[in-house]
């Protein structure tokens, strides 16, 4: 292990690829990110089996250090959260050093993940996730108007502002998604005035009100990872709660939503089993970002704009 790397750090991320996650630690003095190898060895290796991936990685590490790969030399031990939800010691490189794993990685899939890992944070999800990243620590978090439509335009302008000229305003184009078109421009104010007034004293009139927010689409793009955090500040502020979406699979809750235009049910079962008092926790935070974002790509995948 390099000891000059050592340094504590609360500030996590989750990127994913292929429905794989790849976890990563913030390195405040160095001002950069460190991916767990193991990771991206189950990324490379198509492999959801630890064991098998950390033995791969131990043979080839081996394998380059015999090699005299500079590369090994630059392995970092950092402390993540593993599926157990406790958090162990495990091999991390940085940004370079990935590329240049993967460069080296006998699979198919490197390029792919080459490209990917390279250029996903220079997309305007990506820029727009740093964005959400920040806000944990922003000021703004506490300016924003709880529940209200103002409020919701206060996330989408700062999430979006500089890369959608349409950051914080309401539409003026009616918009659809596989057929279903959402409220019409003609009457969007009234229907958003009506969901503002919507109770939300409990958790199922808070889930009825952002089910109707959802109807109701109120940008052009953006909505649901608006909406999102839209959604976890309003359970902050009356129910002293949060949702940690890391508990809600992405299939699941896409398909929940669909259906809740009809039936409420399986989204507030999804929502209600995934709640934890832990409102003001960085790492709960990060992995709301993460995969509340992870929830557009897959959608996108889909071929289809955000819930």
């Amino acid at each position: 292990m390099n000891e000059k790397n050592k340094f504590k750090s609360n500030k996590l991320s989750i990127r994913f690829f292929d429905d794989r996650e790849v976890r990563a630690v913030w390195d405040e003095e160095n001002a950069k990110w460190w991916f767990s190898v193991i990771d991206i060895v189950s990324v490379l290796r198509d492999e959801s089996d630890y064991s098998k991936n950390r033995n791969y990685w131990k043979y080839l590490k081996g394998k380059l250090k015999k090699e005299n790969f500079e590369l090994v030399s630059q392995t970092n031990q950092l402390k993540l959260t593993a599926s157990d939800g406790k958090k162990y010691l495990t091999d991390c490189f940085d940004n370079d050093g990935i590329i240049e794993l993967s460069k080296n990685f006998p699979s198919k899939k490197a390029n792919r993940f080459i490209e990917w890992f390279t250029y996903s944070d220079q997309t305007i999800d990506g820029k727009s996730k740093s964005k959400a990243y920040a806000l944990f620590d922003s000021s703004l978090l506490d300016a924003i108007e709880i529940g209200t439509v103002k409020g919701l335009q206060q996330i989408h302008g700062y999430l979006f502002g500089g890369l959608y000229d349409f950051a914080g305003q309401i539409r003026t184009l009616n918009i659809a998604k596989g057929g279903y078109p959402f409220a019409p421009v003609e009457f969007l104010a009234n229907t958003l005035n009506n969901v503002e007034n919507m109770p939300e004293s409990t958790f199922d009139e808070i889930v009825d009100k952002y089910v109707e927010m959802n109807v109701a689409h109120p940008f052009m793009e953006g909505n649901g990872r608006s909406t999102r955090i839209w959604l976890d500040l309003i359970f902050k502020k009356n129910l002293k709660v949060c949702v940690d979406w890391s508990k809600i699979d992405k299939w699941d809750y896409l398909s929940a939503m669909e259906e809740s235009t009809m039936d409420p049910h399986k989204i507030k079962s999804l929502l209600q089993n995934a709640l934890t008092d832990k409102i003001n926790d960085r790492e709960i935070f990060m992995k709301g970002v993460d995969y509340s974002y992870y929830y557009e790509q897959e959608d996108e995948i889909r071929g289809g704009d955000d819930q």
